[in-house]
């Protein structure tokens, strides 16, 4: 089987739609980029892209989260495909170090604001869960749309007044507007980019559409027992098994000014490439972190995008054209995602309505 599966690193693999169930409602701007229609807000509000990891949660089927892919040999999960041969997929380097892709990408559409949390840094990961990753993210607000008359917003970082003993106090009396107090509300539009590393508290507010990408791992530590929209949640979704003292352990207490926490995690897009078809920007990039990359692609005729020794993920935001690859043509339109392996050394995009292509990288 696995001699079998390796022809599909020669050419573009487009991944079927992979709604995820969350404890917070939203997806309507996922099914308007998709072209779905209705148009629809409930408990699937995030796309998972390329995955190779399954969603933690009780009582959820077994395989949520796995990226599937249509083939001529049927359906098959991504995993499934590289794991047949890991350096042809990945490249060497990457299978070498990580079994993995090491990246996990995220469409998210909120409805409603999103608990208060924190995900682990590496160090947290390694000594509480044993994981090679921890889950530092970033955010690139695609849409936006005013829910109830507010406009979109997000939280992070602390403020300078708190200490580890009010954040702590405001958790044990579950005083929510206490907790939200303690962190930065900052207004979002289109075209927003922030770094949210791991021990950073943030969440997501109200009419949010983002791309997030990040480390591979779903662990989330939640300060709120109840979602805005009334929601309990289990124990396991607050501390994820660890309880609630090493949960609390997990935030960084390091606090900042609003103008401290734009310069440090508010990203501006860099043009690196351009011409009168194209503009190639960097988003996020090791200048940032060495957990993943994102670029954005605007295309308005043919761009070659060259490989570099390791997959990447180009998802459509939108758009429609051709890709060649390999001496092939492939159709792409808005709402694919596709995944490039490390052994093709060079695509061609070639836009027939003017596209916008993200393109997501693994750690470098």
């Amino acid at each position: 089987m696995n001699e079998q599966l390796e022809k599909y690193a020669q050419i573009p693999l487009k991944q079927l739609s992979n709604r995820v169930w969350r404890t917070y409602e939203g997806g309507a701007l996922i099914d308007r980029w998709k072209k779905t229609s209705p148009e629809v807000d409930n408990s699937m509000p995030e796309q998972w892209i390329m995955s190779t990891i399954t969603a933690r949660g009780k009582n959820r089927p077994e395989n949520e989260g796995l990226s599937l892919i249509e083939t001529n040999d049927g359906v098959l999960p991504l995993k499934t495909i590289i794991d047949s041969n890991l350096e042809l997929f990945l490249g060497k380097k990457l299978a070498n170090k990580y079994v993995t892709t090491g990246v996990l990408i995220k469409m998210l559409d909120s409805l409603e604001r999103l608990t208060v949390q924190v995900h682990p840094d590496k160090e947290y990961a390694k000594t509480v869960f044993n994981s090679e990753f921890g889950k530092t993210e970033s955010w690139y607000v695609l849409n936006t749309r005013e829910i109830d008359g507010e406009k979109p917003v997000v939280y992070m970082g602390f403020k300078k007044h708190v200490t580890k003993e009010l954040w702590k106090t405001h958790f044990e009396n579950q005083n929510i507007q206490g907790l939200l107090d303690c962190l930065h509300k900052i207004e979002v539009k289109a075209g927003d980019a922030f770094m949210i590393y791991g021990g950073v508290p943030h969440a997501i507010g109200a009419g949010c559409f983002l791309m997030e990408v990040q480390e591979p791992t779903d662990y989330t530590m939640r300060v709120e027992k109840i979602t805005p929209k009334g929601l309990k949640i289990v124990p396991e979704l607050i501390h994820q098994g660890v309880g609630e003292e090493k949960m609390l352990a997990c935030f960084h207490y390091n606090t900042y000014t609003l103008d401290e926490v734009l310069q440090q995690w508010k990203i501006e897009p860099e043009v690196i490439d351009s011409s009168n078809e194209f503009t190639l920007s960097t988003l996020f990039n090791k200048k940032h972190t060495n957990c993943f990359g994102l670029s954005e692609l605007l295309l308005e005729g043919s761009h070659t995008v060259k490989g570099n020794a390791s997959f990447y993920v180009a998802v459509i935001y939108s758009g429609d054209g051709t890709m060649t690859c390999n001496g092939q043509e492939f159709e792409y339109s808005q709402g694919d995602e596709i995944f490039i392996s490390a052994a093709i050394s060079e695509i061609t995009f070639n836009s027939k309505i003017a596209s916008k292509i993200l393109l997501c990288y693994p750690p470098n």
